[in-house]
């Protein structure tokens, strides 16, 4: 089988031809590579939830109920805390459930929502597939523990400048 890697770096080929057709391709490096690298990660980290059945956006909302008071959430509130479509989250929840990893139940305190409540095999499994995702160090490669906290504080700043979420209160407040 011949080796699946290009023997150059496509992106500072592309990075290169960009600036001969268009300028600076600073902001386009990086915002490729990001991407790559989102793709990179989510090919690792899927692989080593796939003994699971998951993939890892099953997995965070099997995290993000685990780490609820009651161990249920409304989908609604699954969607919002993982910021995806209500579609994506009712096919992640009919997936889990046909696993017997979550299962739907009225919301007792507003019978017109449902919430996904994580079962015993769910709250198990979640246990496991946490055990494989940080022995691969969530797929995070090539950086020391430093080098990590620098990447997530630069990427936190973009997200925030993009309106990912709320500035910080003033300190002095």
């Amino acid at each position: 089988m011949s080796d699946p890697r290009l023997p150059f770096d496509p992106i500072d080929r592309a990075g290169d031809l960009w600036e001969r057709h268009f300028g600076d391709a600073t902001a386009m490096r990086l915002a490729t590579s990001v991407m790559r690298v989102q793709q990179l990660m989510i090919a690792a980290l899927d692989a080593a939830l796939k003994p699971f059945g998951l993939t890892f956006s099953r997995y965070e909302v099997l995290v993000l109920l685990l780490f609820s008071k009651s161990g249920s959430l409304p989908l609604s509130k699954i969607g919002e805390r993982l910021m995806v479509h209500p579609t994506s989250v009712t096919s992640a929840i009919d997936r889990l459930e046909a696993q017997g990893f979550v299962e739907r139940v009225p919301d007792e305190d507003d019978r017109r929502r449902t919430l996904a409540r994580l079962t015993p095999e769910g709250r198990a499994t979640v246990r496991k597939a946490t055990k494989a995702v940080t022995a691969i160090d969530f797929a995070i490669t090539g950086l020391d523990d430093a080098q990590q906290a620098d990447a997530y504080g630069l990427l936190r700043q973009v997200r925030q400048a993009s309106g990912d979420f709320p500035d910080p209160a003033p300190a002095d407040q």
